[in-house]
């Protein structure tokens, strides 16, 4: 067997001879030892991190995503207990707002079966069991849900109580009460009486309210004028309509302070006392008018 030898320098090859079978045999054997070897040699290469490198390494990678997920869960712990101490917080409102409410029925004197601000809740807030770890979620979304449907509940029911509360002080601002005047007093009673003028038995259709000239004289209650000037009989006279039918009067006055068209208040002084018109000295004619007739006007004087 001949075996031909080629160098890198590109030189002439050179032959190997051999001559016995066994030769071949070890030549062969040697090569294929040498591979061997090459291929020995890098499995050991590789070997030589060994498994518990990669454990470590993996170990290490799983340490760190346990760490983050703490921080994850830590975050969410404490944002969960922020929101269980503003849960409470909220609910210390509705508490406030149900005094609140029960305490504007009982000064409006409403029926406080209409406005009812003393019923509990149906669902509670997060129970005082829950440990000072983060509140369970389905506790805390039931919390809400509850909190929720409370507060638009008395929302609705301080609304509605505005609302009454506002008719009733309109009521009271536009009914009319106490007398027309701040000083004086009643010279003349509503119903039959002996003209002043003619000694004749006459119907007087409102009350007489005598003073010093000049004298303020009051709205009754709130609304707006609709007379302001001179009428026959009356001499100046201021009239207010007060809505709901009522309207009155205010006669022989010295001077006029309103107009027209001007909306005035209860207790606004109007104008000043006198004695123009059918008059035989100073004072204030005060007619109080329901739905269109004169009605006497002592119940009304009366309320205060």
């Amino acid at each position: 067997m001949n075996i031909l030898v080629y160098t890198s320098r590109g030189g002439k090859p050179r032959s190997l001879h051999l001559r016995h079978w066994w030769q071949g045999l070890l030549l062969s054997t040697c090569i294929v030892a040498f591979l061997a070897g090459l291929v020995g040699a890098g499995f050991w290469l590789g070997a030589q991190r060994p498994p518990e490198a990669y454990v470590l390494a993996w170990q290490d990678d799983i340490r760190s995503q346990r760490e983050a997920l703490e921080e994850i869960r830590h975050q969410a712990g404490a944002d969960i207990n922020a929101l269980s101490a503003r849960i409470g917080q909220l609910q210390g409102h509705v508490t406030r707002i149900d005094a609140l409410g029960s305490r504007l029925v009982k000064m409006a004197d409403i029926d406080s079966g209409e406005f009812d601000f003393v019923q509990y809740p149906a669902f509670g807030g997060p129970s005082d069991e829950v440990e000072e770890s983060a509140a369970d979620l389905d506790q805390l979304e039931q919390a809400i849900v509850s909190l929720d449907i409370e507060l638009k509940d008395r929302a609705a029911q301080l609304s509605v109580l505005e609302q009454v509360i506002t008719e009733q002080k309109l009521n009271d601002e536009v009914y009319p009460q106490g007398r027309p005047i701040k000083k004086g007093w009643l010279s003349s009673n509503y119903g039959w009486r002996t003209n002043p003028f003619g000694g004749n038995k006459e119907f007087h259709k409102g009350l007489d309210f005598a003073g010093r000239e000049g004298s303020d004289v009051v709205a009754v209650a709130g609304g707006v004028v609709t007379w302001a000037g001179s009428r026959y009989g009356y001499g100046n006279l201021v009239e207010i309509s007060h809505g709901n039918g009522y309207v009155t009067r205010y006669g022989h006055n010295k001077s006029v302070l309103v107009t027209e068209g001007q909306a005035v208040k209860k207790g606004e002084v109007i104008s000043k006392m006198g004695s123009t018109g059918r008059s035989t000295g100073p004072h204030v004619h005060f007619e109080v008018i329901q739905n269109g007739r004169k009605i006497d006007p002592v119940k009304y004087i009366s309320q205060r």
